[in-house]
């Protein structure tokens, strides 16, 4: 299906696309169920446009969330779009100090609930290297031990701290945030990570795992660089998921 060029709000045509993949993006952690009620969030920066991102409005599920019901908000949480919804404290807080202080490395930010990532979140070793996927992330992956809910600013500089030069943060027990320059990018890694998590937590449960070797390791990361850049930085895995839930359901380009 085409993508819907004209905008059903006020904004330009970079944000409007900015807002259907956004939307896009609810609407597949929706159907591939990483949803968590009306909770936990997914950002995007406003493309042209200063320290301004979308998040999903507060009080609804995944699959309610569209084009034009997207807040648009400034990295002081405040509501600077047409959406009359509020967003959650606990989603701005977070997202807009990572889009303040990082630059377009956090341009495209989740952070999610799925059980096996707060299981590997909760687990003393965090994600190891037992699996195909898992090895992908092997020293790329900071790690910020539990406070609480983040709502409190301050907490924000030691999230930016420990996650260091990576684009994914582990808040033990609690939940991983996964970030990338582009919302293809982030969703092809969080794809990747709930898969490595996954497998994790089903191996552990039967036992003691084959953990693999670094030098094996270091050659995998090397080899699947080559192969990921075939697939366009995520981009042809989150456009075929949107081919799938425009066959299931298009209210989200509205």
């Amino acid at each position: 299906m085409a993508t819907q060029l004209k905008p059903t709000i006020e904004c330009s045509k970079e944000e409007w696309q900015a807002r259907l993949d956004l939307a896009a993006c609810y609407r597949i952690f929706d159907h591939l169920g990483w949803s968590e009620s009306i909770y936990n969030h997914i950002s995007l920066k406003v493309p042209g446009e200063e320290d301004t991102f979308l998040i999903n409005p507060f009080g609804l599920l995944y699959d309610e969330v569209t084009a034009s019901n997207l807040v648009k908000i400034d990295v002081e949480g405040n509501n600077v779009g047409p959406s009359q919804y509020m967003v959650n404290k606990a989603g701005f807080t977070q997202h807009a100090y990572f889009h303040k202080h990082l630059g377009e490395r956090a341009d495209a930010i989740c952070h999610v609930h799925t059980t096996a990532t707060m299981a590997v979140c909760s687990h003393k070793d965090g994600l190891m290297p037992t699996n195909f996927y898992a090895c992908n992330f092997q020293n790329q992956i900071g790690y910020h031990d539990f406070e609480g809910v983040t709502v409190r600013s301050e907490e924000g500089e030691r999230l930016v701290e420990n996650l260091g030069d990576h684009t994914i943060l582990m808040l033990r027990n609690h939940g991983p945030v996964v970030m990338d320059k582009t919302i293809q990018g982030m969703f092809v890694k969080m794809w990747a990570l709930q898969r490595a998590c996954e497998i994790q937590v089903a191996t552990v449960g039967m036992g003691k795992p084959n953990v693999v070797p670094q030098e094996v390791v270091d050659v995998h990361q090397r080899d699947i660089s080559v192969m990921q850049s075939q697939g366009g930085a995520g981009v042809f895995d989150f456009e075929a998921w949107k081919r799938r839930i425009d066959r299931i359901d298009t209210t989200w380009r509205s």
